[in-house]
């Protein structure tokens, strides 16, 4: 029993630097993350650009033409 309570007495720091570390990598694995993200947020913000230009031009295109039906 003594041996046992030794032992456990020496993992109780050993625990604690393992939790220290875990947490150290979770931070950094968020940072990282959300560091990726930032790039992919630019790129889907670029094509949802282009997307409603692309609307903005099918609209024009579908208003000139209901223009000329009205014309006729």
């Amino acid at each position: 029993m003594a041996a046992m309570r030794r032992s456990e007495q020496r993992m109780a720091p050993v625990l604690q630097a393992f939790r220290d570390q875990v947490l150290y990598l979770k931070h950094n694995l968020n940072a990282r993350a959300i560091a990726s993200l930032e790039g992919t947020v630019g790129s889907i913000e670029g094509d949802v650009k282009r997307l409603l230009d692309e609307l903005g031009r099918s609209i024009r295109e579908a208003d000139a033409f209901l223009e000329t039906l009205d014309d006729a």
